[in-house]
């Protein structure tokens, strides 16, 4: 299996090659990228696996080019979000909703 950055770089090329990164800005990325999520989503309630690997999938290639686009890195947006959430306690409750400790 190939690594996660292996993966990215042969996305960036496979979007470079097809004009898309050059051609595209991150406005409609975005929308493409909700498109998929929404497909997601749609696999998901329907508890469709193929579905959602291959959602969850096309989320991620859409989010790589979007950063692409804007010349940022993906990893490091992960590793930013990462350290926005790694000393939040609390617990999630079996209804969804995240309930913070008191600090």
């Amino acid at each position: 299996m190939a690594t996660y950055a292996d993966l990215e770089m042969d996305i960036v090329r496979w979007a470079e090659a097809r004009k898309i990164i050059p051609n595209s800005n991150p406005q409609t990325q975005l929308l493409k990228a909700v498109s998929e999520l929404g497909e997601l989503a749609d696999a998901t309630i329907k508890k469709d696996a193929e579905g959602m690997i291959d959602g969850v999938g096309d989320v991620m290639v859409c989010l790589i080019i979007y950063c692409a686009v804007l010349d940022i890195n993906l990893v490091n947006c992960m590793g930013w979000a990462y350290d926005e959430i790694k000393d939040r306690k609390g617990t999630l409750l079996a209804n969804g909703v995240f309930v913070k400790d008191e600090a």
